[in-house]
């Protein structure tokens, strides 16, 4: 008996879709629905696949997707509960990836918090204020308040003293309220989702996009401001199809790179306990 979909239509190709990329997502707690909304409104995949061992939770969010689907124009979402959700060292040493392909949202967040703080305090908009945090994302970072300026204006021509504790302003307060303000969205709301799902959806973009971005996210560092060790640490990175295809040599003052040799010995002080 002839069927709606037959009477309805001719076929006229192959009914395999030609997909030109895929990205998937581990997780479909707060962070990784984040992720997901923030990709699927960029329009930045053919194919998105979300990843979670509760099968329950993880049919329930894809179903949730695929029923919005056509309002934001996306023709494949998919779910499956096989896993591997490990930390981006751990990632490196059990895969058999190149370091320039494994690699950690790290700094991308915090720079962003640092920027935004930034221009909040001068009235200007984050997009004009540059400058960059590395390191450890969370306690440890470094915020490279040598850097920092406006329209290429460094801050520090016009107060030598910005970010220690001899200034008078106290801009390091902002480093502090970047570190804090985790913490903080943490206590009010219990998660935190809507910045590092962005941040997320801005590097994929880069990567999918080849647009050659510069990011601070996490890489393998060694070799790199005297550190030896196998640590994952964020510095400014080339994004483009391939991953990581450059570091951009930033120059630190003596005492930032300090900071940021402490911030990679106590990565390391967790890393060489484990046993891969």
């Amino acid at each position: 008996m002839a069927t709606v979909k037959c009477e309805l239509l001719t076929r006229f190709a192959s009914e395999k879709p030609v997909l030109h990329n895929k990205v998937s997502i581990v997780g479909t707690g707060s962070v990784g629905m984040a992720c997901a909304v923030s990709i699927l409104l960029k329009g930045l995949s053919d194919e998105l696949a979300l990843v979670d061992v509760n099968e329950c939770k993880l049919k329930g969010e894809t179903m949730d997707l695929q029923h919005g689907s056509p309002f934001i124009k996306m023709p494949n979402i998919v779910c499956s509960k096989d896993i591997l959700d490990i930390l981006t060292y751990i990632t490196w040493k059990l895969s058999a990836f190149p370091k320039s392909r494994v690699i950690g949202s790290g700094c991308n967040l915090d720079t962003a918090r640092f920027r935004f703080l930034i221009g909040q305090k001068l009235g200007i908009h984050s997009e004009s204020c540059h400058g960059w945090v590395l390191g450890e994302h969370g306690d440890s970072s470094v915020p490279v308040w040598s850097g920092v300026n406006i329209a290429g204006v460094p801050l520090k021509d016009m107060n030598p003293d910005i970010g220690t504790d001899k200034d008078p302003e106290q801009w390091k307060n902002v480093h502090k309220d970047v570190i804090a303000s985790a913490y903080e969205i943490i206590k009010m709301k219990g998660y935190t989702s809507w910045g590092i799902g962005l941040s997320v959806a801005d590097l994929t973009e880069s990567i999918l996009k080849n647009l050659k971005r510069t990011h601070p996210v996490s890489t393998n560092i060694k070799g790199l401001y005297g550190i030896n060790e196998d640590v994952f640490l964020s510095v400014p990175c080339i994004l483009g199809a391939n991953g990581i295809t450059d570091l951009i040599k930033i120059k630190l003052t003596p005492e930032e790179e300090a900071r940021l040799k402490k911030s990679a010995k106590t990565l390391w002080e967790i890393q060489k306990e484990l046993k891969l």
